[in-house]
């Protein structure tokens, strides 16, 4: 019998059915990693952590939208003090969730190269994920005193072992999955062929796959897994594509795009019966001039704007969020 693997297309009857009273929901994952250099080559050490303070402004924020983030934390953020003084708080009160993500060049143990390869957690050898996977989750549940049931690879870098692993551990729900991106250029996984519906990676009941949200908009999208990969390296003609409503490949992310573009993703989703609508983005860009998309004052109150434009289409669109637990309570089997 073979192994469990993410990085398998799922068929049909592996797709995740939920109760009819549990509807289209939402929920907002936040990566939350160290800040680097995202230029340079990636190193075990010279990262920061003067962001994590400021965690504490989003969770306040959110908490007056109504919604509970789930926070994936990775090993220089889960060993951090100040993370559990941001977010401890909230956590124990069920207000934010903590989960997982494994940035192995910054987790013990140290016993791999340091280079682009490495860096999907799929790529090492089993043991050795293993072994930086658990001990990112011991220090996670040390630190917050909860056991945390939701994993993303760092780098969307899930590998042929890892659905042992984190079942093994207890894990319900991976979020690794960016369904319709390649990062196989550079030693990555491809998920352009992966739904971005849920579905079980194993058996129903075990561990569910909950890719990050990506659509396709416009009178092409249709066709938008065969065309954009074609178009990859021509960003003119997609920029052309797009601006004519032709083709337009959206994440649910506030990072790169715009408000306009969210609700039009959220409208293709929703329309598409999409059960779960995943939203991401990296917690640095919570500080200005942490990341391409936060550069100054002004960047950051844009992005605290789109995500209170999309919380408040979301609620018109009568569509709430969902924890980790309402949406395994919610599973059909």
């Amino acid at each position: 019998m073979s192994q469990p693997n993410i990085l398998e297309v799922p068929g049909a009857r592996q797709h995740v059915r939920f109760a009819a009273g549990f509807g289209q929901r939402f929920v907002v994952t936040v990566d939350t990693e160290e800040e680097f250099d995202w230029t340079q080559p990636l190193g075990r050490t010279g990262h920061g952590l003067s962001h994590v303070p400021w965690l504490a402004r989003f969770q306040q924020f959110c908490e007056g939208m109504g919604v509970a983030p789930v926070y994936l934390l990775d090993y220089p953020i889960a060993t951090d003090p100040a993370a559990v003084e941001a977010l401890g708080e909230a956590v124990a009160a069920g207000r934010a969730e903590i989960g997982i993500q494994l940035h192995p060049w910054v987790s013990p143990p140290h016993d791999e190269e340091v280079n682009v390869y490495n860096s999907f957690a799929g790529n090492l050898p089993p043991e050795l994920e293993a072994a930086k996977f658990n001990t990112l989750k011991d220090a996670i549940e040390n630190a917050f005193g909860k056991a945390p049931l939701i994993y993303r690879a760092g780098r969307y870098g899930i590998g042929p072992a890892s659905a042992g692993i984190l079942s093994a551990a207890g894990i319900a729900i991976d979020t690794s999955v960016r369904s319709r991106f390649d990062y196989s250029s550079t030693g990555g996984p491809n998920f352009r062929e992966h739904p971005v519906v849920p579905w079980w990676v194993d058996q129903p009941g075990g561990l569910m796959e909950l890719p990050l949200t990506t659509v396709f908009w416009g009178m092409l999208r249709q066709q938008g897994p065969l065309l954009y990969p074609a178009l990859w390296r021509t960003p003119k003609l997609r920029g052309l594509l797009a601006r004519m409503a032709m083709l337009e490949r959206i994440p649910l992310t506030p990072e790169g795009v715009s408000i306009d573009e969210a609700v039009k993703g959220i409208d293709i989703a929703l329309d598409d019966g999409l059960p779960i609508l995943v939203f991401s983005f990296h917690s640095p860009s919570l500080r200005p001039g942490l990341t391409p998309y936060v550069r100054d004052a002004d960047e950051l109150d844009r992005l605290y704007d789109w995500w209170r434009a999309v919380f408040s289409y979301l609620k018109r669109r009568d569509i709430r969020p969902a924890s980790v637990a309402e949406i395994m309570a919610a599973v059909v089997l």
